[in-house]
């Protein structure tokens, strides 16, 4: 069974749909919080930061790599899926403006999502994503639209996929 990915503008953080639900981002690899959309998740929620930093922090036996994920439930039948997805953080130069190679990982976002698709299947969750790897991490969302539908709709997780207004 086969979904197509539902866009729609709003809110990320705040699903639109009943039911189990998963809220889906990118991680960087480097134990980097505080940029981007884990803004907007940590002032819902401090789980998922507590978590990831925790995770990262034992990353030696914790399993912490690029392509895997970390399911944080934050309210009864609300997780957030972190996905380490970004290798690094893009620095900045003097003029504001991001130098160097883009820090996503278009291979490891593919691993994290296919877990995820077997945590929603297993949980029968909706998915609800911003345009993952697409921000900080410097992707594509042609590149990444297609990872989010060979994993999850093509599984038949309903993925609702947000533009911020």
């Amino acid at each position: 069974m086969s979904t197509e990915i539902e866009y729609r503008s709003g809110d990320a953080t705040l699903p639109q749909a009943s039911g189990p639900r998963i809220i889906a981002h990118v991680c960087n690899d480097a134990g980097g919080w505080g940029a981007g959309f884990v803004v907007a998740v940590s002032r819902r929620w401090r789980q998922p930061e507590a978590a990831y930093r925790a995770w990262h922090r034992d990353r030696a036996t914790s399993g912490f790599a690029l392509g895997a994920l970390q399911l944080v439930r934050v309210e009864d039948e609300l997780w957030v899926a972190n996905m380490v997805g970004q290798h690094g953080i893009r620095k900045r130069n003097r003029t504001s403006k991001a130098s160097g190679d883009a820090p996503v990982r278009y291979e490891a976002i593919d691993r994290a999502l296919a877990s995820l698709a077997d945590e929603a299947v297993a949980l029968r969750a909706s998915v609800h994503m911003p345009r993952i790897g697409c921000g900080l991490a410097g992707g594509r969302w042609d590149v990444v639209e297609p990872l989010v539908t060979r994993n999850l709709t093509g599984r038949g997780v309903a993925v609702t996929v947000y533009d911020p207004v």
